[in-house]
């Protein structure tokens, strides 16, 4: 039985595009997607809900991409399981203002070691969207993995 040049070529392409695709998931620019997030609240006198517009590839989920920012533990301890991470340390997402950039929450896939609040991190997780309509929350990096520090 012979196999023609192209069903071996076409082979060859699938499989190159699946070991090259998560390598083009890594160069998202995960800070301009999230500055891309819509918010609207509304109000009435008997309910309270956020509509969000999220960019689709947020909305569809992103695995394996990697984000640069500045952290801030959600709970202080020896190990870190969980924090916050924003594109600029001059950028305020605990004052209470809303003019501080993207905030994002990050759930590490293993704790890590306490580190100095504001640290440089890059990290390499999932992006999901949050779409709680009780919460301006709208992404969450999950099974994050410290890539330097």
């Amino acid at each position: 039985m012979q196999s023609s040049r192209i069903a071996l070529m076409s082979t060859f392409g699938v499989t190159s595009a699946v070991f090259t695709a998560p390598a083009a998931l890594a160069q998202v620019d995960v800070w301009q997607l999230l500055d891309q997030i819509e918010i609207e609240e509304v109000i009435t006198e008997t309910s309270y809900e956020v509509k969000k517009s999220l960019p689709s590839e947020i909305d569809d989920g992103l695995q394996g991409v990697e984000i640069t920012g500045f952290a801030v533990p959600m709970i202080p301890g020896e190990m870190v399981q969980e924090l916050l991470l924003v594109s600029d340390m001059g950028l305020c997402p605990l004052c209470g203002s809303g003019e501080h950039g993207a905030t994002l929450q990050i759930r590490l896939a293993e704790p890590i070691p306490s580190f100095e609040e504001g640290a440089k991190l890059t990290l390499r997780g999932d992006l999901q969207a949050v779409r709680d309509p009780e919460t301006w929350q709208a992404a969450i990096m999950t099974s994050a993995k410290l890539v330097t520090q």
